[in-house]
């Protein structure tokens, strides 16, 4: 699939790209020991990006241990 976006949250590596599934993209995410992926329509990621990357930031930080 064709990747339609990528970029870095902190040490957490953020790729889009687009699936078969028509308005779907693919949220891959890797900090270099953990790797999570999620699907998401292309309205969420146009007008949720910020709070999408807010709980991407948040998810990784949880799983070194940190706390707010």
């Amino acid at each position: 699939m064709e990747e339609r976006d990528s970029y870095r949250l902190g040490n957490v590596q953020v790729t889009i790209t687009e699936t078969d599934k028509r308005n779907k993209l693919k949220v891959e995410c890797f900090d270099g020991e953990y790797r999570s992926e999620f699907t998401v329509s292309e309205y969420e990621f146009k007008n949720y990006r910020r709070l999408m990357n807010q709980r991407i930031t948040q998810a990784y930080k949880n799983i070194d241990g940190e706390e707010d």
